[in-house]
């Protein structure tokens, strides 16, 4: 079963050899491919109210989108880009405490009536998003029950998320965690290879970059990972779940549980309903 996507056009559910243009670098609405699952979840009818206000923008590596404390002005719902939640620690350090890729929305705290950032978001691997102010959104958030229902179910996601990685990073050595963060970013860019330095990562992880050294070191040894000028390559994918951590297992399988529970509701929605939300 492949991953659902909206073609933008159309408004239509479809999956990836459907007949969607792929998404346009310009971003033309026209040819955008909206592969964001909470929107590819919404009925057509809910969707298409929501086109008016969605504005397609591109997101670039290492783009802040909120500092922690500050007003959040705009959601964003990513299609193929990721994008990290960081908390502080003491002043001048930090650790990511959370991932959003193409599953969830940044700025969830606005569907829960906060328009304050608690984290500093910061995106971590390039490429496109939906972006919709904050009042449109609210708006659109108070009429859809379709719309509550999907970011309800990430708001679960994400808690689940947070609570793993706060257990991850004060129980686990830094290989592990390392091996857990880079599947984690394979599965939301659905790739082996992905761009970050290694001071980028020690501070993803909460570490000193010679502990990223160090770990990334032994994963090379052993075959599982490559790296070099700022790019690292997943090698062996099932040697890097061996040498992972436990908590990679258990998000990923609550993920996939809510997804698959997410794709029998759809396919059990009344067909009178099926048609009208397509007319």
């Amino acid at each position: 079963m492949g991953s659902t996507f909206r073609c933008w056009k159309s408004g239509t559910r479809q999956r990836r050899r459907g007949n969607c243009v792929p998404r346009s670098l310009t971003l033309s609405a026209s040819k955008l491919l909206v592969q964001n699952r909470v929107l590819a979840g919404l009925p057509r009818k809910d969707f298409r109210k929501l086109q008016s206000v969605l504005e397609p923008v591109k997101l670039d590596f290492g783009q802040v989108l909120y500092e922690s404390q500050s007003r959040i002005r705009h959601v964003y719902f990513p299609n193929d880009c990721f994008v990290s939640m960081l908390t502080g620690v003491d002043g001048d350090r930090s650790a990511e405490v959370g991932l959003i890729g193409s599953e969830g929305m940044i700025g969830l705290p606005v569907a829960l009536g906060i328009a304050v950032s608690p984290f500093r978001a910061v995106v971590q691997g390039g490429g496109t998003a939906m972006r919709m102010k904050i009042a449109d959104f609210r708006r659109e958030f108070s009429e859809s029950i379709a719309l509550k229902r999907e970011l309800f179910l990430f708001t679960h996601l994400l808690m689940i998320q947070i609570a793993q990685t706060a257990a991850c990073n004060r129980f686990h050595p830094v290989s592990q965690r390392m091996a857990r963060w880079m599947l984690m970013t394979s599965d939301r860019i659905k790739s082996n290879e992905f761009r970050i330095t290694q001071e980028f990562l020690a501070l993803m992880l909460g570490v000193r970059r010679v502990g990223v050294s160090v770990a990334a070191s032994g994963l090379r040894e052993r075959k599982l990972m490559a790296y070099r000028r700022g790019s690292f390559t997943i090698l062996n994918h099932r040697g890097l779940v061996a040498a992972a951590c436990g908590c990679y297992k258990i998000v990923k399988d609550v993920y996939a549980r809510a997804q698959g529970r997410r794709d029998l509701s759809h396919q059990r929605r009344p067909s009178h309903t099926r048609n009208r939300a397509n007319g």
